[in-house]
């Protein structure tokens, strides 16, 4: 079996990912090779000329990467999402793949996700879905117009004919028992990059200044929960003299986020950054105390493990993937996504200040031992080998529970 990871914005040169599904395709990518499988990551976009691959040294005809997958990317005038695949992938598919094959399709409610499930259907070659984000009720709040639609007409179709879903939190699996998908479900944490890892002796914890949170991710209020981390902290900074710092790329909602803290009196309280690609994750979170994951909807949230890693404390929102690690390593709190909510959690962290350094520690050995690629990718492996060899073989499973890749109680 050669397995396949589709995501169309795949950087198709190996250049650093940066955006979170990209980054859950490498990890995966590199620890499936590490186990032995043969691993190639397809995308499309702008591909270099034969004279460039030449004159930079590569390969004609893919990208190898450093971690030992190959990457394939092939030329399409769409760069967003389309029902029109590019014609020379199709043809790649066409000579390359068969039914003893399998494909990682990467996405949600995403067009090209579909167009490569028709392909493949037609070529008879076996695919799983990875949709990264739980078909929660929230994710239908944004945008339902657009959504409610698309579900019916064609995402549940794509999920139905797949051998498998492969979902972050096997929690996530009710979401889609619930909306009649009965296909199997895989599940499959994300995990850490070991450059995310900094020596345990180079982390530190200052005691003496006023409690600083954060939050490090896309600016998306409704995904993320901004809005009600906002209102949480609002009343917090009332008794008690914390800061907040919200940090990454703007996805368009950061000017409302800004009026909502000029509103809420929070202005020399609650600092906002552009996003920092310059610097590691861990190393941008520990420059402050605590973690906040505040999302209405949350695949897993590769910036809370990143959190672990560097020994911060989490107040870690219930519905993200994230939260079951969370409980079981004792390096946080686990709440609704609700403003009453977050405000009880960041309350009981900054009563427990004491026991941060010790907490943040428990949580980041514990990401060490369980959250490595390498195993998540072994485990994943043994389960795409063994999935049905025909859609007409699947059999309808009343809860998930074909992988686990950690052996942690969830609620």
């Amino acid at each position: 079996m050669k397995l396949y990871l589709y995501l169309k914005h795949f950087p198709a040169q190996g250049d650093p990912a940066i955006e979170g599904t990209s980054k859950a395709v490498h990890g995966l990518a590199s620890g499936l090779v590490a186990c032995g499988a043969i691993v190639t990551v397809l995308c499309e976009g702008q591909i270099l000329s034969e004279r460039q691959i030449l004159s930079e040294g590569q390969m004609p005809g893919g990208f190898q990467a450093e971690a030992g997958y190959r990457i394939q990317c092939f030329e399409s005038p769409n760069t967003h999402p389309s029902l029109k695949l590019s014609p020379q992938l199709e043809k790649y598919l066409e000579a390359h793949l068969s039914s003893e094959d399998l494909v990682i399709l990467n996405g949600i409610f995403h067009l090209s996700v579909y167009a490569m499930s028709r392909c493949l259907r037609r070529l008879k070659v076996a695919y799983v879905v990875a949709p990264h984000d739980p078909y929660h009720p929230a994710i239908f709040g944004s945008k339902p117009y657009l959504k409610w639609p698309y579900w019916y007409l064609i995402e549940r179709a794509v999920l139905q004919q797949a051998r498998a879903v492969q979902v972050l939190d096997r929690r996530h699996g009710e979401w889609l028992h619930r909306r009649g998908i009965t296909t199997p479900m895989i599940e499959v944490p994300n995990g850490f990059s070991q450059a995310d890892v900094q020596p345990e002796e180079a982390l530190n914890w200052i005691n003496d200044r006023p409690p600083q949170f954060c939050f490090l991710g896309r600016l998306d209020a409704h995904n993320k929960g901004l809005d009600l981390l906002l209102n949480a902290f609002a009343e917090v900074a009332q008794v008690s003299d914390t800061t907040l710092t919200i940090q990454g790329p703007d996805w368009g909602d950061r000017p409302q986020l800004q009026k909502q803290t000029n509103r809420l009196g929070l202005d020399d309280r609650v600092t906002f950054l552009p996003a920092d690609y310059q610097s590691t994750p861990s190393a941008l979170i520990a420059l402050h105390d605590v973690f906040c994951l505040a999302s209405r909807f949350e695949g897993f949230s590769l910036a809370a493990l990143e959190a672990m890693l560097a020994g911060r404390v989490l107040l870690a929102s219930d519905v993200a993937g994230i939260a079951p690690h969370v409980r079981a390593s004792g390096c946080g709190v686990v709440v609704n996504p609700e403003t009453a909510a977050l405000k009880a959690g960041m309350l009981d962290l900054l009563a427990r200040r004491s026991e941060w350094q010790e907490m943040g520690l428990r949580g980041r050995r514990y990401a060490l031992e369980f959250l490595q690629w390498n195993k998540i990718a072994a485990e994943a492996l043994q389960h795409y080998q063994s999935l049905p060899s025909s859609p007409d073989s699947l059999i309808a499973k009343p809860t998930v529970g074909l992988a686990r890749s950690v052996n942690v109680n969830s609620p």
